[in-house]
């Protein structure tokens, strides 16, 4: 059976820094679409495991740990560019961009049973919208296989780690060039190596350079095929 109906699920995946979250929120919001952000739950579930002190090697904790969260996405507040991610109750949307979030969220997102409850979490917070637009890594191949529009937007290795170091200058996050480029190098690893969810390009995907488009072109373009078809 089909998770969704025809023309309700655009599935956008990407490496690290190709501005996917982005892009997603703001073509969600043409179509007047929900954007759920899975990177946001793998954070949400990696801050939960650091300040329970679980050991990142203890899969089986981490495991029972995704399978009870209390955890709900809604858009970003106003001036804010990160989805508002709330974890029991708690807002956490900043907290969960830390560069120690970041770090150890592939420790997190590798263990094969973590990600199973949280794709059945992503289908299910999906299931019953009008319309949503997910961006990850391995959801046009993993969670909505079945999703009418799927992309796939990339970027050159030097202007990922422009776009995430400048993103993370502007928040005033502690952080230097090569700390990014170190960062988003052991990240690409991991997403293409991982062996469950790994980042891959669906074979119906649309692949999208966006080394040299501004955020609103990419749009643009996405919006194009979504309205053609």
């Amino acid at each position: 059976m089909k998770l969704f109906k025809k023309n309700n699920a655009v599935a956008i995946d990407g490496p690290a820094g190709s501005g996917k979250s982005t892009i997603s929120r703001l073509v969600a919001e043409k179509l007047g679409f929900f954007c759920v952000d899975t990177g946001a739950m793998y954070r949400a579930l990696t801050l939960k495991v650091m300040r329970k002190n679980i050991d990142f090697s203890d899969e089986e904790k981490i495991a029972a740990l995704s399978k009870d969260m209390d955890l709900i996405l809604s858009p970003p507040e106003t001036g804010s560019t990160w989805m508002r991610v709330v974890l029991d109750g708690e807002d956490i949307s900043k907290e969960i961009r830390s560069l120690e979030v970041t770090g150890n969220v592939k420790y997190v997102a590798k263990i094969a049973r973590v990600r199973g409850n949280l794709v059945e979490l992503q289908r299910e917070m999906v299931r019953g919208l009008g319309g949503a637009v997910m961006e990850g890594r391995d959801i046009g191949t993993v969670v909505l296989p079945d999703a009418e529009y799927k992309f796939y937007v990339d970027a050159s290795f030097f202007e990922r780690v422009e776009r995430r170091f400048s993103e993370l200058k502007a928040k005033g996050t502690p952080t230097t060039r090569k700390e990014v480029e170190e960062d988003l190098k052991a990240r690409d690893h991991t997403d293409k190596t991982r062996e469950v969810g790994a980042l891959k390009k669906a074979d119906d995907a649309v692949y999208i350079d966006t080394t040299d488009l501004s955020i609103e072109e990419v749009v643009r373009v996405i919006i194009g095929y979504v309205k053609k078809t």
